[in-house]
């Protein structure tokens, strides 16, 4: 007799259905059942408001984890950027794989890359983030932009440009890479030019807390190092007291010497959308051992960030 398969619940987007089947398909390989796919519509699929006027954080997964808490699927994919920073009673991220491409990228008209846009250039991005740390560098370096917000999936938003409606828009590198259209990008943006949103380019694998035999399976797939990283970001995060729609920028990554990882490097940034005011800052220490030093280097740069103003930058707080 067959097992019986495994739920996973997914959105219904193009990109949220690739990157839950890549993990169906390391499900499968590891407990050796199989693994249905079950699409669930979320709040922030179907409304047509911006992000930042919906609350931003948990519109993408507050569907997924009523279906969760109710048994109707078995485990939830989500893309971690997504996930609201507090815990949540009763569910637990058994898994968090090992990170992909966390930079953005840009997909611009006529192959141009960033530095090669014409002046006063649209630039297409959902992100108050993303906004911030593009008009800072513009400001710093001569350049005259205007970015406007946009929503959508990856088809509408690269759609902007080909129209020529936008010049450019900006995207997750890992979104594209999962639907296997990174070749369209014109532009990696390095991560000193635009940090990335906290847990960008991660997955997290979520399932009730209560069910060990599959927390046990899941945590198979596991990547330590992504996991501290991205504990580090979203503390930083949840110390600044900011949802996914503010402008907060965090990127942790590990330095290493040849083969050996020494330390762990954390950059926060947080500005206004216009780019006038930046509090860029970070701080190296060793590896974390633990959530709770993971923890703990997210809240220290948090403080220090704070300490430089950064509170009065945070726009809208999300009620």
């Amino acid at each position: 007799m067959t097992e019986k398969a495994l739920r996973l619940g997914t959105r219904r987007s193009k990109l949220a259905m690739a990157q839950s089947g890549q993990v169906a398909d390391a499900v499968s390989q590891v407990t050796g059942r199989p693994v249905e796919l079950v699409e669930i519509t979320t709040y922030g699929d179907t409304s047509r408001e911006h992000l930042a006027q919906i609350g931003g954080t948990g519109v993408f997964v507050a569907a997924l984890r009523d279906a969760l808490l109710r048994g109707e699927v078995d485990f939830a994919v989500h893309s971690l950027k997504d996930l609201p920073t507090a815990e949540h009673e009763g569910l637990v991220v058994a898994a968090v794989p090992e990170r992909e491409d966390p930079r953005d990228v840009v997909v611009a008209r006529d192959a141009r890359k960033l530095t090669d846009l014409p002046r006063g250039a649209r630039i297409g991005t959902g992100a108050p983030r993303r906004m911030a740390q593009l008009n800072a560098y513009a400001r710093s370096h001569g350049m005259e932009i205007d970015t406007v917000p946009i929503r959508g999936n990856v088809d509408t938003r690269i759609g902007y440009v080909r129209s020529g409606e936008l010049d450019a828009v900006v995207l997750a590198a890992a979104g594209l890479n999962r639907v296997g259209r990174i070749d369209e990008v014109t532009d990696f943006l390095s991560v000193d030019t635009v940090l990335p949103a906290p847990g960008q380019g991660a997955l997290a694998i979520e399932c009730a807390a209560d069910n060990a035999s599959l927390i046990a399976a899941l945590g198979e797939l596991d990547d330590p190092f992504t996991r501290v990283a991205v504990t580090a970001e979203r503390s930083l995060l949840a110390a600044l007291e900011a949802g996914c729609s503010a402008p907060v920028g965090a990127l942790a990554d590990l330095l290493a010497d040849g083969q050996i990882v020494k330390e762990m490097r954390l950059r926060g940034v947080v500005g206004t959308t216009d780019g006038s005011t930046l509090v860029q800052l970070s701080t190296t220490g060793p590896v974390p051992e633990t959530h709770e030093a993971a923890l703990a280097l997210g809240r220290e740069l948090a403080t220090e960030m704070l300490a430089q103003g950064a509170a009065g930058l945070m726009g809208e707080r999300a009620h």
